[in-house]
């Protein structure tokens, strides 16, 4: 993606909120069978030295307009805090409750629900929302189609595809993923210090009870140095592409939900 077209898509307001007009999701509405409603959901946590507190915000917004660029669905605009209580040693970082990101996950679908809009898929940029599995299967079972993404299996494909060297285990955090979407996507936010803040720490057992500050010294879990912006070029098109089976389940009148 040259300079000029990142700018475009990934400038200050447009790489966050959507641009459309009521008569844009009205048009859309008509061309397609059933309507879904694309949400990304981040945080605002610390991501070392280098990274900005809104990574994980920027980077399921990445993936968000990626997937609306290539596939007719609504975009909404994103959930910019979420549960980072793990992160909590660091200054800047915010939270909110799990029950509340839980409440305001449903609140959202139930409202898409009410203006015609039956679909939902949640893209989540943070780890630690792990809430938003618990929302999607509770609204599964009560017969609405709501779906997760990206899954583990899809970050793996994506990993291989863009030849990223670490794992999702080592590459935690602040690492060689994050910082590839960033300089493709925000090269402009990113800082120096990350081609030297590399740390591994892959026994993390004790993540739960003792916070990120028991593994890591600079807020870092990863090899930052890796990084580079071809690598989150094609991390974004390998999720894209893994985004079509999702697209196709959601919107087939006789699929399952999800």
């Amino acid at each position: 993606m040259s300079g000029s077209k990142r700018s475009a898509a990934y400038g200050p307001v447009h790489g966050l909120l959507p641009a459309d007009t009521t008569e844009d999701v009205r048009k859309r509405g008509a061309d397609v069978s059933r309507q879904v409603a694309v949400l990304p959901v981040g945080s605002f946590e610390q991501h070392g030295p280098f990274l900005p507190l809104a990574t994980d915000t920027l980077v399921a917004c990445a993936v968000a307009r990626e997937i609306a660029d290539a596939y007719p669905v609504h975009l909404l605009p994103p959930v910019t805090i979420g549960c980072s209580h793990e992160h909590a040693a660091w200054p800047g970082t915010v939270s909110i409750s799990s029950v509340t990101l839980h409440a305001v996950v449903r609140d959202i679908a139930d409202s898409l629900r009410r203006s015609g809009v039956d679909t939902l898929v949640v893209v989540n940029g943070h780890g630690g929302n792990y809430v938003l599995g618990n929302v999607v299967q509770e609204s599964s079972a009560r017969g609405e189609r709501m779906a997760l993404f990206p899954a583990p299996e899809d970050w793996e494909s994506a990993l291989r595809h863009a030849g990223v060297a670490t794992s999702l285990l080592t590459d935690m955090h602040a690492g060689e993923i994050e910082t590839s979407i960033l300089l493709h996507t925000h090269p402009e936010l990113l800082r120096p210090g990350y081609e030297t803040s590399d740390h591994v720490a892959d026994d993390r057992r004790q993540l739960l009870t003792l916070g990120m500050s028991a593994y890591t010294d600079s807020g870092v879990i990863g090899r930052p140095s890796l990084g580079s912006a071809e690598k989150g070029r094609e991390l974004l098109a390998s999720l894209v592409d893994s985004f079509g089976a999702y697209f196709s389940m959601l919107t087939s009148s006789g699929g399952s939900d999800a």
